[in-house]
């Protein structure tokens, strides 16, 4: 028994050395295993159109504009029907494309938002066990992979002008959100033109949904940032950006470590990091990119600004780290190529389009995703920004792509598209 136990441990080392000699890797999060849109696969599809080089094509039931993300053989997506007010995760398999389950997991109070935001915002995440979703009431649930819900948390009841994108992370054994929303008495431009004290970035328990801590901002105003995580000497902390503010948290107790002065509002691209760098965007009425040297306690404004550039910053998108450059698309379609240490803009390429989904990097390429027609420029990572392919789906696409065992996942408004062999 014991040489039969040693030969099934060899045998499975030796299979977990060949996946990952492969290269095959899951993408758990809104933008993908760190958070930041990068992968480590190579032999990714360069090519393809609505019909040719696409693996499979499923109608996704509802509205909704959360990314997928993919766990071995499993794709999870969310939506919505009636309006808004019937709330679903959806599983599909990932080799076939056909449906698993598709659970209902409570109604909400639809309220408002932007026309350019739905009800499924958030993008799901998962431990490979359960799978954890939140929905523009701010309510949460979790559901294992048989698509049975384990549990549901209703202690925030998020009203925001624009509604709510931002996507909940996983740390540890928390599902960590942030709720940067606004008020909705007779003036409504507070919290949203005007700074308030009422933002939440709540932490649950993984397991029960339990809230273990909430996190305070002080002064800011709304945003739709996503959450990051920053590891760094030993120590983990929370990056979360809203309007006005970018800060730190310690995930232990939500403690805010430090923050610094960012005005705007609105904010949507999420948190980048990469090399003791923290990259963050203002948002609207004075359009910046801030990038701030990690490390420092308390109002870190003045000591810890590392560079400060107006130029090529994103409304929509979150900025991509692909050492040594950070990379932007504009809402307009202009992508600029900066020097991640200093700041300086190094290229510039107009490729055309919207651009509400945020740029993946793969094998040495750089993937943009059009809002109207659903086209991906592909480029060729570096300052030359040279356009490798265009590719049309003819279909709105909001969501970000992600990328699993050699696939692209496209989600556009009707359909998720599995796109390779």
């Amino acid at each position: 028994m014991k040489t039969l136990c040693i030969n099934l441990l060899i045998t499975a080392s030796f299979c977990f050395v060949e996946i990952s000699a492969n290269g095959a890797e899951n993408w758990p999060r809104f933008r993908g295993p760190t958070g930041q849109g990068v992968s480590s696969e190579t032999g990714v599809p360069l090519t393809w159109s609505d019909t040719e080089n696409v693996a499979w094509k499923t109608v996704i039931s509802g509205a909704g504009w959360s990314s997928p993300v993919i766990h071995g053989e499993h794709v999870f997506v969310t939506s919505t029907t009636d309006d808004g007010r019937s709330c679903h995760v959806i599983c599909v398999d990932r080799q076939s494309g056909n449906i698993r389950w598709n659970t209902k997991v409570f109604e909400q109070q639809v309220r408002k938002k932007r026309n350019e935001n739905s009800d499924a915002t958030p993008t799901p995440t998962t431990d490979g066990q359960h799978v954890f979703a939140v929905f523009s009431s701010g309510r949460m649930a979790a559901l294992d992979f048989e698509g049975t819900v384990a549990w549901t948390n209703h202690d925030v009841e998020f009203y925001g002008h624009h509604g709510l994108a931002a996507s909940p992370i996983l740390h540890k054994d928390l599902l960590i959100m942030a709720y940067d929303g606004s008020s909705d008495g007779e003036n409504n431009k507070v919290g949203w033109k005007i700074p308030w004290q009422q933002a939440v970035l709540l932490a649950v328990d993984k397991s029960t949904g339990k809230e273990r801590w909430r996190g305070s901002r002080g002064l800011s105003r709304l945003g739709h940032v996503t959450p990051n995580i920053l590891r760094r000497n030993g120590t983990s902390q929370i990056i979360s950006s809203a309007g006005d503010a970018v800060q730190g948290f310690d995930p232990k107790d939500g403690r805010r470590i430090w923050s610094i002065y960012s005005k705007g509002e609105g904010v949507t691209p999420s948190i980048v990091t990469g090399d003791g760098l923290i990259f963050s965007c203002s948002g609207f009425e004075a359009p910046t990119i801030r990038v701030i040297r990690a490390g420092g306690t308390g109002d870190v404004t003045t000591s810890h600004m590392a560079w400060e550039q107006t130029k090529g910053v994103p409304s929509l998108a979150s900025m991509l780290y692909v050492k040594p450059h950070i990379y932007s698309v504009s809402d307009k379609g202009v992508v600029t190529c900066f020097q991640a240490a200093t700041g300086d803009v190094v290229g510039q390429e107009r490729i055309g389009g919207k651009h509400s989904a945020s740029p993946i990097y793969a094998d040495g390429k750089i993937y943009f995703l059009t809002e109207a027609e659903g086209e991906s420029v592909v480029i060729e990572a570096g300052p030359e920004l040279k356009i490798l392919a265009r590719n049309r789906i003819d279909e709105k696409c909001k969501a970000s792509m992600a990328v699993s065992q050699g696939n692209l996942f496209i989600r556009s408004e009707q359909h998720l598209f599995c796109i390779g062999q």
